[in-house]
């Protein structure tokens, strides 16, 4: 099954998406698959707690994280949390998030917002159980652009996020019921 890259920027600017991008990419390096699933192709309604979730693109989106082997989760900080778009998301898609192995990357605007997805982080792994990786990259636009990443640092810390990504995705990955004992 692909990881699954969710880049929740709404902007075509989105430095967010950059990142996004990116770990698609190291994953894919690392021999993993990927669904890059960019949240301006799939209009979502704003979650009412109601029939809302019976959306075609929520209910498309859920399929896409029931099915993934882990969820990496690319936004934007926006006054010091993470995007509406991303609670939006969660809130339309609920419990397939259950036992996921989900990894965090934000594009911010500042050093100060360096804790924004802990909200986020907290709910997945409270409500829905997931783990969370306790790696994060928080960017902002002096180490990202809209077109690249321009930072070493920033680079470093994505391979960190990615490599334990993957690590901790492949060993609590659901092992075949036909797969026999290894040799």
């Amino acid at each position: 099954m692909p990881y699954l890259i969710l880049s929740c920027s709404l902007n075509p600017e989105s430095r967010s998406r950059v990142l996004a991008r990116d770990a698609a990419a190291r994953i894919e390096d690392a021999g993993g698959e990927t669904e890059f699933v960019d949240l301006r192709e799939h209009p979502l309604p704003l979650c009412d707690g109601g029939m809302t979730t019976l959306d075609a693109n929520a209910q498309s989106l859920a399929r896409k994280i029931v099915e993934s082997d882990g969820v990496l989760i690319a936004c934007p900080v926006y006054n010091f949390n993470v995007s509406s778009s991303v609670k939006n998301l969660i809130e339309l898609t609920g419990n397939v998030w259950h036992d996921k192995v989900v990894a965090i990357v934000c594009a911010t605007g500042g050093d100060a917002s360096y804790m924004a997805h802990m909200g986020i982080a907290n709910s997945l792994m409270l409500d829905f159980r997931c783990v969370i990786v306790p790696r994060f990259v928080h960017a902002n636009e002096t180490e990202v652009t809209p077109e690249r990443i321009v930072s070493a640092e920033t680079k470093r810390r994505m391979d960190e996020v990615v490599t334990l990504f993957l690590r901790i995705a492949r060993a609590l990955s659901p092992v075949s019921e036909n797969a026999g004992p290894s040799a």
